[in-house]
């Protein structure tokens, strides 16, 4: 029994120092995760609304009006509500700021864009350093610290769907 005898306060000695390095790694991770996340979920945002403004929108001119006012108006709020933006907690985890929905109609495509700018994450224990210190000089270095400690980013999905052609059923000649 002599084998599992240790000396006093050293597990606690331990604990007591890793264990803000671990909240740390914690909280890092879960900022990058929610990077991921919200990129999958402008995805499906953004597949979302190409579909549903290419099944619900039209082609005369009179109601296309309609569609700039009211369905692509309708189409960005569904999409901030999915995205977060009326959830606090999502918002302040995911460092949401603010989201545009651009819809361009052309003859052939319709050309649906969404972009969602975000705020800086601020890791606290990152953004304390100088970064042309941290860095020195290194382009990809300071765009990250930039991203991460001063400006946030803004993250764009792009979507194309064809003309609203709901085909009509098929008639017989004879009736």
């Amino acid at each position: 029994m002599k084998m599992f005898l240790s000396r006093k306060g050293q597990a606690t000695t331990e604990t007591v120092l890793l264990f803000p390095v671990l909240v740390i790694f914690i909280l890092f991770i879960i900022k990058i995760f929610g990077l991921l996340v919200l990129s999958q979920k402008m995805e499906i945002a953004g597949f979302y609304a190409a579909r549903r403004f290419q099944l619900q929108s039209h082609t005369t001119d009179y109601l296309q009006r309609w569609d700039r006012r009211y369905l692509a108006k309708d189409i960005q709020k569904k999409v901030e509500d999915y995205l977060g933006f009326n959830n606090q907690g999502m918002r302040k985890l995911l460092s949401l700021r603010n989201v545009k929905l651009d819809i361009n109609t052309s003859g052939t495509w319709t050309r649906v864009v969404l972009t969602v700018y975000t705020a800086p994450p601020r890791i606290k224990f990152l953004c304390d350093y100088d970064k042309l210190q941290l860095c020195q000089n290194d382009l990809a270095c300071l765009k990250g610290f930039e991203f991460l400690c001063e400006t946030g980013g803004q993250l764009q999905v792009i979507k194309y769907v064809g003309p609203n052609e709901r085909v009509l059923p098929y008639v017989r000649p004879e009736g």
